[in-house]
């Protein structure tokens, strides 16, 4: 067929913002480590704030999806960062890398030092889905190694993986929860004592290097 003029205006418009594009605003205003407004979110996508809640249901689901979307990849990371290792000790390097990413992260620092309530009762209660879906991606890592015979749980599957999100919490939160230092160091040796790892193992640092526990 041949291109008309109209069709080739159409071809050349941008495209209309959607649900994804608003998770795409949020994230990249998250990562600039700004507060995510609605209002100010609706009016870079030229739409209506009752259409922006109708998109994401709001800006609390909005901030969980856009935390998620940093976070997977970002356990992901990790988990192939851990490949030299091999069951336990795996497992300990991979969350352990994870944790320090988190805690690095400076977007993700700011967020809950100027909002603590809201970030850990999206990150760390039912309030959202983030938590069960960080409680999946442990499991996953679990029965890797499982599967593989690196590793025998001292619970079920989904009880160990949810006693490792929330003991990774007690540590990442560590400042807002309890009032003391983040410390990466400290949830190694908590995981490495919940898998059964050697301490010898748990003191892993970022770069590979083993280091006492």
């Amino acid at each position: 067929m041949s291109t008309t003029t109209l069709s080739r205006m159409l071809g050349e418009q941008e495209p209309r913002p959607d649900a994804l594009s608003a998770l795409r605003a949020a994230r990249r205003t998250f990562l600039a480590g700004r507060r995510v407004e609605m209002s100010e979110l609706a009016a870079e996508l030229g739409v209506s704030r009752a259409t922006l809640f109708r998109w994401v249901g709001g800006r609390d689901p909005l901030l969980a999806e856009v935390i998620w979307s940093v976070t997977e990849p970002t356990l992901r990371r990790a988990a192939e960062a851990a490949e030299g290792e091999r069951g336990g000790p795996r497992l300990v390097d991979a969350i352990g890398r994870f944790a320090e990413a988190t805690m690095g992260a400076s977007s993700f620092v700011e967020f809950v030092r100027t909002d603590s309530e809201r970030a850990l009762r999206l990150l760390t209660t039912r309030a959202s889905p983030f938590q069960s879906r960080l409680v999946a991606a442990f499991e996953l890592l679990l029965r890797e190694e499982m599967q593989a015979g690196r590793l025998a749980p001292p619970l079920s599957v989904h009880d160990t993986a949810y006693l490792l999100v929330r003991i990774s919490e007690t540590y990442v939160y560590a400042d807002v929860i309890a009032g003391e230092t983040p410390d990466p160091k400290k949830l190694r040796q908590a995981v490495a004592a919940i898998l059964r790892v050697p301490t010898g193992c748990a003191g892993r640092s970022a770069d590979g290097a083993s280091r006492p526990a």
